[in-house]
Parts: structure tokens; C-alpha cells; sequence
């Protein structure tokens, strides 16, 4: 079992602080600023999960962002998509974020300060979602590399807002606006950004109040759907990014 003190410094992307009711809250940055997420990102964000779903102490945890964007900026430090031994190295990772949030057994809020352009099935792993006016939802980073939406994205998408919609999201990169959302069933508040943080710990603290083992196994019971979903798809989808990377390298080694 993880215990606080162990893991509370040890991710440079995530600032977290607890209160004495055991809500947690885990705020992504880059040098305390928006997050920058990249290879290094990705792979610390393994162990951060980890170490969340280890610490029974928790008992409700609200994921935020820094800034003026929840996620929206990609870099490819760290990242290799276009080796075999890189991108085993990715598909790997990238299945333990997902089982890792998964296996978060208690409660998650999304408060989603702004953008979410990249990696937003960290938000649609969550139980509850809140976002500010400012916040829209689009998947950029997969096309704009000439690679398949393949981390999540392709499963939960058409999961929580319907197949035709879900399919039209990705394969025209629509930015859907937090109304859209909201009305579509990714969004269940719409709160100021000044008030994102208060209304997050606001519902935290009710069901902190609640008998652990309770609240716990409701989390459990409501994503048993999910863990199917991601156990047949998760792995086939970043397989399938994957293939296309090769392909992308291919075809820029032919171009150089």
C-alpha cells in the first residue's frame, strides 16, 4: 500500500495536495505553469496512477490542470513512435494509464480548467466531469502526426456521446464547445473558473462523507462497463497507432 509522503513529490507534472477527509487533488502543470505533455509526461504518468490506486487513504480524488487549458499542448521530447522497441514502449505505457486510472477505486472528478485537446480519456475515465465556459473538447495531436486516434479516444468517444457522433468527433477533429458537451453527456457542470475548484471539492467533500467501503465500491461497480471497453479495445487501438507511425516513418525516411 502507498502512503502519501512516499509519492506526494515524486511526479515534477503533478502537484498534489489532501486534505484531512482523504480528498485528494492532482493538478497537471509544466514548471507550475499549463502542462506540456511529452514522453517523459506519459511515462511518469503511469506511476502517478499507480500510486493513487495504492494509497487506501484516498478517498476521492479530483484531477485539474494548471493555467488557462486543462491539456492542450503536445511536445515529442521523449516520445520514439517510429521504432519498434519506441512505440512498444508507448503501447505499454499507454495501456497502464488507462488500467491505472481504472484501478483508481475510488470516486474521480474532472475539473477541467479550459481546453482539452489532447488525451481526454483521462477526463472520460472519470466519474464526474466539471467545466468552465472556456473549456471545448477536440482531438488535434493524432491527425496533425498523420497517426490513429488509437489511445482511448476510440473507445470512449462513441461510448459516451454515441457511435455516429463519437466517429464524427475524430475523423473531422470537431471542437465541441462545453454547451455541446454538457448537452451531449461529457459535461455534467458548467461552472466559472473561479469557482471550478470550490464546486470540485464541494461534491468531493459529500461523498468523502460517505462510508468508505461505500463510496469505494460504488466507483468500482459503476466502471466495470469501462474496464470491458478498455480491456477489448484499449490495446488494439494503440496497436493499430502504432502500425500507422510505421507508416508516417516510412514514408518520411522515402521524403528525406
Amino acid at each position: 500500500m502507498a502512503r502519501f509522503e512516499t509519492y506526494r513529490d515524486a511526479f515534477s507534472n503533478a502537484r498534489l495536495t489532501r486534505k484531512a477527509n482523504g480528498v485528494l487533488e492532482v493538478t497537471l502543470h509544466t514548471d507550475g505553469g499549463k502542462l506540456v505533455f511529452d514522453g517523459h509526461t506519459h511515462e511518469h504518468f503511469v506511476g502517478l496512477f499507480h500510486a493513487i490506486g495504492e494509497d487506501r487513504e484516498n478517498r476521492v480524488v479530483i484531477l485539474t490542470g494548471s493555467g488557462d487549458a486543462f491539456m492542450d499542448t503536445i511536445s515529442p521530447e521523449g516520445f520514439d513512435f517510429f521504432t519498434p522497441q519506441g512505440y512498444d514502449k508507448i503501447l505499454r505505457e499507454g495501456r497502464k494509464i488507462l488500467s491505472n486510472l481504472l484501478d483508481i477505486e475510488v470516486p474521480m472528478i474532472s475539473a477541467l480548467n479550459g481546453p482539452v485537446l489532447l488525451h481526454s480519456e483521462h477526463a472520460l475515465l472519470t466519474d464526474i466531469v466539471l467545466a468552465t465556459p472556456e473549456t471545448v473538447f477536440q482531438d488535434k495531436p493524432h491527425f496533425d502526426f498523420g497517426i490513429v486516434p488509437g489511445d482511448g479516444v476510440h473507445a470512449l468517444w462513441p461510448h459516451v456521446i454515441g457511435s455516429i457522433r463519437g466517429r464524427y468527433f475524430l475523423l473531422t477533429r470537431q471542437v465541441l464547445d462545453a454547451e455541446t458537451a454538457k448537452e451531449w453527456g461529457v459535461v455534467n457542470e458548467i461552472v466559472a473558473a473561479d469557482r471550478l475548484l470550490d464546486r470540485a471539492h464541494e461534491i468531493a467533500d459529500g461523498i468523502a462523507a460517505l462510508p468508505p467501503l461505500t463510496s469505494r465500491y460504488t466507483r468500482i461497480a459503476l466502471t466495470q462497463g469501462l474496464r470491458r471497453l478498455i480491456e477489448a479495445d484499449g490495446g488494439y487501438g494503440l496497436a493499430l497507432e502504432g502500425i500507422s507511425a510505421a507508416d508516417v516513418a516510412r514514408t518520411m525516411a522515402a521524403q528525406a
